[in-house]
């Protein structure tokens, strides 16, 4: 395990950061022109992000990312 401080600021980009690349997956996964193992390692790496976002996101914003996570089962 790796711990890390950061600073207010940094945390609030963080957020943003990991926000917007969820973002940007769950659009991926919707396109339909993509295959199955495509969308498979997207969805990997998206279980993996939303674990980060989990540990600083108040749980009201948790449940807007948690639905990707059920779609993509």
């Amino acid at each position: 395990m790796l711990g890390m401080m950061f600073t207010e600021k940094e945390c609030k980009e963080f957020d943003y950061l990991l926000r917007k690349e969820m973002d940007e997956m769950l659009l991926d996964m919707s396109d339909r022109r993509l295959d199955g193992p495509v969308k498979e390692a997207i969805s990997k790496r998206y279980k993996i992000i939303f674990r980060m976002y989990a540990r600083i996101a108040p749980p009201r914003e948790l449940t807007r990312y948690a639905v990707g996570l059920k779609s993509q089962r």
